[in-house]
């Protein structure tokens, strides 16, 4: 059983890798949340969200079933910050969740309080007070370091489409599940659904997920359908329990701190050169700072072990990405104070 997606030309140049959408990422913590599936990747998450979800949780829960169909609405593949879109889930006209509702109940009953939702002001609203709070205990304290492994996985795509096309993208989304046979893209999703998507022109957004336990296809989102993969890096694997939430920074006027070592204006035009071109190789990173290769990759190792930044192999290739520290760092200390120099 497998789904298809249909490429003609136009669509092949129309697709492209996209940053996770909050609420279509934040549908894939709720679902891994309800499941058992990788105990060790995310045993520790469920047992720590478990803990801190109050009971206005239940009803997010009940509407994003751990397998199933959900209401759009609540999962939309918009761009946009977190509190943008959470907002923007308040001020859904009635006739959408209406219809949303009604398509969920063309493949399974929802929830029996949920066919008052379009109609009760009070009741959307607990429903949205329950979302907000989904967000700020599963996703929030973990996107920082969401955005950190997506930069690194955008990095290797981006290699992929120079030395092998949008082909070598398409057969790289996730190996286990997925096979280019041109024009199609057939891939098995968890759900066992099966079906033909025509993409005329449109193209495709290919979007990683941390969540995700394989390849799904949501064919309403717009402008262009969504394809959400795993993220499948040497840095995020089943064996490898989730990250914890982002360290906090030494306090201000604390004694030598890891950072104060990476003050040197060397150093600092090499870290503010990748966190301008994140995903650049070691070769690109001298180019871009003033310094020779090897200085390059001395001053990228001291600043890896330091935390400021991620480095990750596509073949031969070294790539290097800013952590979240690292672009705090940059983001504190303001502007280059001038040409690279010890």
């Amino acid at each position: 059983m497998v789904y298809r997606i249909h490429f003609t030309v136009e669509d092949l140049a129309r697709t492209r890798v996209e940053r996770p959408a909050p609420l279509l990422e934040l549908s894939a913590a709720i679902r891994t949340l309800q499941s058992r599936s990788h105990p060790v990747r995310f045993g520790a998450w469920r047992r720590s969200a478990c803990a801190a979800l109050r009971p206005e949780a239940r009803m997010v829960l009940d509407l994003v079933p751990p397998g199933g169909w959900a209401p759009t609405f609540l999962t939309t593949a918009e761009a946009g910050s977190p509190e943008e879109l959470l907002e923007q889930v308040r001020s859904t006209p009635r006739s959408r969740v209406r219809g949303d509702l009604a398509h969920v109940a063309e493949w399974q009953a929802p929830p029996s309080w949920a066919r008052h939702l379009a109609d009760d002001t009070e009741l959307l609203q607990r429903l949205c007070d329950g979302l907000d709070h989904v967000w700020t205990v599963l996703l929030s304290p973990y996107w920082g370091h969401l955005a950190a492994a997506v930069a690194d996985d955008r990095a290797v795509r981006m290699r992929q489409v120079l030395t092998g096309g949008v082909e070598a993208l398409l057969t790289a989304v996730d190996p286990r599940r997925v096979r280019w046979n041109p024009p199609v893209l057939e891939f098995r999703m968890v759900s066992g659904y099966d079906g033909d998507l025509h993409l005329g022109g449109r193209g495709m957004l290919l979007v990683p997920s941390l969540f995700a336990d394989g390849p799904a296809i949501d064919i309403d989102a717009e402008p262009q359908p969504v394809l959400r993969y795993p993220l499948g890096h040497s840095q995020v694997s089943a064996s490898t329990p989730l990250c914890v939430p982002p360290a906090r920074q030494p306090p201000a006027g604390q004694d030598r701190s890891p950072v104060d070592s990476l003050l040197g204006r060397t150093r600092a035009a090499v870290l503010r050169a990748i966190a301008e071109h994140p995903g650049c190789s070691t070769k690109e990173l001298a180019a871009r700072s003033g310094t020779a290769p090897p200085s390059a990759s001395e001053h990228a190792t001291v600043l890896r072990t330091a935390g400021l930044i991620r480095t990750v192999r596509h073949r031969n290739t070294a790539l290097h990405s800013p952590t979240p520290l690292g672009t705090a760092l940059l983001e504190q200390s303001g502007p280059a104070a001038g040409p690279a120099g010890y």
